[in-house]
């Protein structure tokens, strides 16, 4: 090379790359301890920023802070020994939540939130805790605590030992896809009892009367009808112009609309309004975490492991108990593990946070989160804590990493102290939500194979045993035993692999024996 080329080239410090370029852009442009949190959670490399992590985190968090409300409504009925239930049942969600999301941020590192899960609260409360009196098992409420605690264990062990695969795999497709749909119905049943459009009828439940020329007729009756139904078309309508929190906002929205037209019905002289406004209280704050600490905190270890209460219902006995324990302990389990590993593939979808075998990334790590959260939510008395779908929605708002789940922590470390704002919503607000998530969770129904006669009656026996036997846990069994029995009467008994015969097994147990 002559001296003119020479003098000509750059120096070697001045050659740049393409990737030392890309790595200069995305290098960090903060300081201190801000540049450490972007490093830590690689902010700047994903391609984000603060700003867009934290309107995507508070977009989560709008999206499902319903969760403290609905889960307090249902598990103020079961927990026992205290005048504030509902403050103890509020504390116990928000600090699973916290554990959940907090885990998401700091171990998986993902843009994603949890929560006490829909569904699996559903099935504690009106399945495990219900009276027999009315198809429940009977259970109590630290009982309950005890199979949720076991699944966060089995989820855990499942997770760790790749066994997960396998459990997944030996539930019948037919039932798999039944599942949330019969779940969705479940809970969109229980909505419209609470708001009271559906009432106790003779033989069966019925529509609530409008009828307003009726003599005695009460408008207090229908109020809450009313705002429940409204609420639901109002979520819609806001999801459909892609509103930000429109659960939240139909919630609360249906909330005013209730105290609005129970005012009015006050002042026309409407009993059942006045009472309703006698009845409204306002708590300390502090409350909440006092009847938390002796009621619910801990229940899973102090009485979790007595039965008495069980054992002492006409016909049950040790050996009932057994199958109980093992086929609600499979029934969370399935339930968290369907709703979990198609929450993380559907929120990771939104944010192109998929490796290249179409895997969310890091899904190891957000299946430990849910699973270690299940087990501290189990012992703070909550019902298993798994990833919300509504995740998906801060992911949409551009939120790539951990830093959006802290975001998300920090607000329900906020909303802790909120209880007694809470507390005043009342249920036929609350049910607008659970209605809402009966709607979502109905799109499940297209990936039934409808066409094909075997798989449509598993999937049919599975929700409706769901719906009208009033026990998740009975659609779930029923559902594979008629998988069974359809494959050994099509001569594709072959196909049932061992751990579907046993866990068919065991359910059929359990119909017999209990």
């Amino acid at each position: 090379m002559s001296d003119e080329m020479k003098d000509s080239a750059p120096e070697p410090e001045q050659q740049v790359t393409e990737g030392e370029a890309a790595a200069a852009e995305k290098e960090s442009p903060y300081k201190g301890f801000w540049k450490k949190m972007d490093n830590y959670f690689g902010i700047t490399k994903s391609g984000s920023s603060y700003r867009v992590e934290v309107i995507a985190g508070l977009t989560t968090f709008m999206a499902m802070v319903y969760i403290l409300m609905v889960n307090s409504e249902m598990f103020e009925t079961i927990i026992p020994g205290t005048e504030n239930a509902y403050g103890a049942a509020y504390i116990a969600t928000a600090i699973g939540a916290i554990a959940g999301t907090l885990l998401m941020a700091f171990l998986a590192k993902m843009p994603l939130a949890q929560a006490s899960g829909m569904g699996v609260n559903a099935f504690i409360c009106y399945t495990l805790c219900l009276s027999p009196e009315f198809g429940g098992t009977g259970l109590s409420y630290a009982n309950a605590m005890v199979f949720t605690l076991l699944d966060g264990v089995i989820f855990l062990i499942l997770t760790a030992t790749g066994l997960r695969k396998t459990i997944f795999r030996a539930i019948p497709a037919g039932v798999r896809a039944a599942i949330p749909v019969g779940i969705g119905l479940f809970i969109a049943y229980i909505g419209c009892y609470d708001a009271g459009i559906i009432v106790s009828g003779s033989p069966f439940t019925t529509f609530v009367s409008f009828n307003v020329t009726v003599s005695d007729y009460e408008f207090s009756a229908s109020i809450g009808a009313l705002v429940a139904l409204l609420g639901v078309v109002a979520i819609a309508v806001m999801s459909h112009k892609k509103v930000k929190g429109a659960v939240l906002w139909g919630l609360l929205g249906s909330a005013v609309l209730y105290y609005i037209l129970n005012g009015i019905a006050y002042a026309c002289g409407d009993a059942g309004s006045a009472a309703m406004f006698a009845d409204i209280t306002w708590a300390n704050p502090l409350d909440a975490f006092k009847a938390w600490g002796t009621s619910s905190v801990g229940q899973v270890f102090a009485n979790g492991f007595n039965f008495s209460s069980y054992l002492a219902i006409d016909g049950n006995n040790g050996a009932s108990l057994a199958l109980v324990l093992i086929t609600s302990a499979l029934s969370l389990c399935m339930i968290d593990m369907f709703d979990t590993i198609g929450t993380l593939y559907g929120a990771c979808a939104k944010g192109n946070l998929l490796d290249e075998e179409g895997t969310p990334i890091r899904m190891e790590r957000m299946m430990l989160a849910d699973s270690i959260a299940t087990c501290v939510g189990a012992i703070a008395g909550t019902s298993t804590v798994t990833t919300f779908v509504e995740s998906s929605s801060g992911v949409a708002a551009g939120g790539k990493t951990g830093f959006t789940a802290l975001i998300v922590g920090v607000c329900f470390i906020i909303a802790m102290f909120l209880s007694p704002i809470a507390e005043v919503i009342p249920s036929a607000a609350t049910a607008t939500a659970l209605i809402w998530v009966g709607v979502l969770m109905m799109t499940n129904v297209t990936k039934i194979n409808w066409e094909g006669a075997a798989d449509a009656v598993v999937a049919f026996l599975t929700i409706i045993v769901m719906l009208l036997g009033y026990s998740i846990a009975k659609g779930i069994g029923i559902g594979i035993i008629a998988s069974i029995l359809v494959k050994i009467c099509t001569g594709k008994i072959k196909e049932i692999s061992v751990a579907t015969w046993v866990i068919g097994v065991i359910y059929l147990a359990t119909f017999i024996l209990t």
